[in-house]
């Protein structure tokens, strides 16, 4: 099974080369291989959500904190957590906390 990163599924064009990378700027989902293979992805075109900065909806989200329950109705989120299965969907990257307090 061939599965899409999130550019590919939102058809937005801002992965690099894409239609509106030059005007709108490469969005950082497609450029960080820290996250590559994770959710079966392209860099981080599989755990977008754990990105911060990504442009979304026609604005700069903030990080998962901020943009969490934004992230989880998004059809991208969805699609990869049923392709990916609870056995191996993978919510947040390698070392990333997510806290709900300041401490």
């Amino acid at each position: 099974m061939s599965v899409k990163n999130c550019w590919e599924i939102k058809n937005c064009g801002r992965e690099p080369g894409g239609v509106n990378a030059g005007e709108l700027g490469v969005c950082p989902a497609a450029t960080d291989i820290s996250c590559n293979g994770i959710n079966s992805g392209k860099n981080a075109g599989r755990i977008c959500w754990a990105i911060a900065g990504t442009f979304c909806c026609g604005k700069v989200q903030g990080d998962f904190a901020q943009k969490s329950v934004f992230c989880m109705s998004c059809e991208v989120f969805r699609q990869v957590k049923e392709e990916e299965g609870p056995d191996h969907f993978i919510l947040l990257k390698p070392g990333q906390l997510y806290q709900t307090t300041p401490r």
